[in-house]
């Protein structure tokens, strides 16, 4: 599964990227700006349901446009 999820780096804080969630994390903070279709990470946007890795961490992009921690992901 590793192999085709697209390896993104660390979020930079001078690009846009999207809020990252716990999976735990049942509340979006109504003070962020949130998209309805899509997810940026660093300044690259993706589709709902996308998976990339930053670094070891597998994140989801999820409705109203946020990365979900999704665990991690060992290179082999």
């Amino acid at each position: 599964m590793a192999r085709n999820i697209p390896q993104v780096g660390a979020p930079d804080p001078e690009r846009r990227t999207s809020p990252i969630l716990d999976v735990e994390d049942e509340e979006i903070d109504p003070e962020l700006e949130l998209e309805t279709g899509v997810c940026y990470f660093n300044d690259v946007a993706y589709a709902l349901g996308d998976y990339v890795l930053s670094g070891s961490e597998l994140l989801h992009c999820e409705e109203r446009g946020v990365w979900v921690r999704k665990g991690e992901i060992r290179p082999d």
